[in-house]
């Protein structure tokens, strides 16, 4: 019997990011009455190797918080883990190439979500309830490796690719097809 590869599992590859020529950052601005303990588990419920260093202490009335938190190399594996669970595949990849120019890539997750362990991607321009996460990706290949982390069976029917006519709008509508 064959031993099974640690990056495919259910006939799927599993992508991280980490080693793999790609380097990711993981950024949030806390501001006002943010949480730093909220903030926290926002960031590990889809980034769990993330750690804090230091601890900013919570908000009191009077003393807002202003911070900035930026991790470096984080592994995109539980983050793109939850794109299949919520099946949410498409979305992910037109709103993770929205901003795509050659090597680089960035977009924003929602915090609220995050919390509850889920991905929302905010429609462009707008901040939502609780703020962001900002997610940056560069490297070479980067349009075939978020082709690769967004694929699913679906796109054997309907093949989709980055900006085709299938994508969302920019005002993140969905487009309509036949």
């Amino acid at each position: 019997m064959e031993p099974i590869r640690q990056d495919m599992v259910d006939g799927r590859l599993r992508l991280t990011a980490v080693g793999e020529g790609l380097s990711t950052s993981v950024h949030t601005h806390l501001r006002g009455a943010d949480s730093p303990q909220a903030v926290v588990q926002a960031l590990t419920s889809l980034f769990p190797d993330i750690i804090l260093e230091t601890m900013e202490p919570e908000p009191v009335f009077g003393k807002a918080i202003d911070s900035q938190w930026q991790h470096n190399d984080v592994s995109m594996a539980t983050f793109l883990q939850r794109l299949h669970d919520q099946r949410i595949l498409d979305t992910a990849l037109d709103a993770m190439s929205i901003n795509l120019d050659g090597k680089r890539t960035s977009f924003r997750i929602s915090r609220l979500a995050a919390c509850a362990g889920k991905v929302s991607f905010p429609i462009p321009g707008e901040t939502p309830l609780g703020g962001v996460i900002t997610v940056a990706l560069e490297g070479e290949g980067l349009e075939d490796w978020l082709h690769a982390a967004t694929w699913h069976a679906g796109r054997s029917q309907v093949p989709r690719t980055i900006n085709d006519e299938r994508s969302m709008g920019a005002d993140g509508e969905a487009q309509t097809w036949i």
